[in-house]
């Protein structure tokens, strides 16, 4: 009996030893991949737009879960990796990706956001509708569905390298629908209140700039020139309120400085007043409004930043005649 009993305990103790084994192997090789992985470059012709989401901690990049596996828990103390956000894991230093840049974040109970205080802004980019989405393509691998809110900040970094100093809306607009009870409809409303607040504390801003994206087809938001794939753009102005006449005439300059340099990029400027049409789009706020529609919702992200590239020269050469004009 004792013989069988040292047989079962001997066989017991090698399962034991066997499962912890398996274990110990199973964590290396998670732990010498992500390494390996960490060594890899990531072959992505908008590396560095991705580094910028990543880094900056987008609101639209939130880790959604609801809770921790044991595994999850390891890993993060393993590796400080948490395996559910993308965040984590492709925040590291990898080649490939910017590893020279600090970011300073403060905690909130709510969110984590950068500390972004910029000495006179001259240029307010929001998103009325910062959920609009553009087709996602390079963007899968990473969980990230490219939107709107993605193209401001491509069009802040544009514009900050040719010397503007650009502010850029980060509250989430549907977070605060929710809080205050409000539809989808209700957006203007909310980017009303954050257009305000941003002209209260920065009396420098000149030009604000709400940046959407079309639910046109692609044939009719795509365009091709020079062999490069571009995403069209549509100005709109509301009629219906006591700013049109300077808003609209600002439209117009951009919409002929667009047409002579690049002629099909632009669908040209879209009035809109009369029943059941925001005539507004408050643009009453401001004497320097500009409604811009971005391509459409199967454009890429590649097609939205070679847009920008052109839009962003284009602001930048009537802001500048309007200097010279001046001196």
């Amino acid at each position: 009996m004792s013989k069988k009993m040292n047989l079962k305990n001997k066989k017991k103790k090698k399962h034991i030893i066997k499962k912890s084994l398996f274990i110990m192997t199973f964590l290396l090789s998670i732990f010498f991949t992500i390494r390996l992985l960490a060594s890899i470059s990531i072959k992505d012709q908008q590396d560095e737009f991705l580094t910028f989401l990543l880094e900056n901690q987008n609101i639209y990049l939130e880790d959604k879960r609801q809770g921790f596996s044991y595994f999850h828990k390891m890993m993060m103390k393993l590796l400080n990796i948490d395996l559910a956000s993308p965040l984590t894991f492709l925040n590291r230093d990898y080649k490939g990706l910017t590893s020279n840049t600090v970011v300073k974040l403060k905690k909130s109970e709510t969110n984590k956001k950068i500390e972004t205080k910029k000495e006179n802004p001259t240029i307010y980019i929001y998103n009325t509708h910062q959920t609009e989405e553009y087709k996602p393509t390079s963007y899968l691998e990473y969980s990230v569905n490219p939107n709107v809110l993605m193209a401001s900040y491509i069009l802040e970094e544009q514009l900050s390298k040719k010397g503007h100093v650009v502010l850029v809306e980060e509250e989430s607009v549907s977070k605060l629908r929710t809080t205050l009870g409000l539809n989808y409809a209700g957006s203007y409303k909310v980017t009303r209140s954050m257009m305000e607040n941003a002209k209260k504390n920065n009396p420098t801003l000149k030009y604000y700039i709400d940046l959407h994206r079309d639910s046109n087809s692609k044939e009719s938001s795509t365009v091709t020139i020079d062999g490069k794939n571009f995403a069209k753009v549509l100005f709109v102005v509301g009629l219906e309120n006591e700013n049109y006449e300077p808003n609209l005439k600002l439209t117009e300059k951009l919409q002929n400085m667009i047409s002579k340099k690049y002629p099909t990029l632009s669908r040209g400027i879209y009035k809109k007043q009369g029943q059941g049409v925001d005539g507004v789009y408050n643009q009453d706020i401001n004497s320097k409004m500009i409604l811009l529609e971005l391509g459409g919702y199967q454009n890429t992200m590649s097609e939205v930043n070679n847009t920008i590239d052109l839009i962003a020269s284009i602001i930048k050469e009537y802001i500048d005649s309007l200097w010279k004009k001046k001196t």
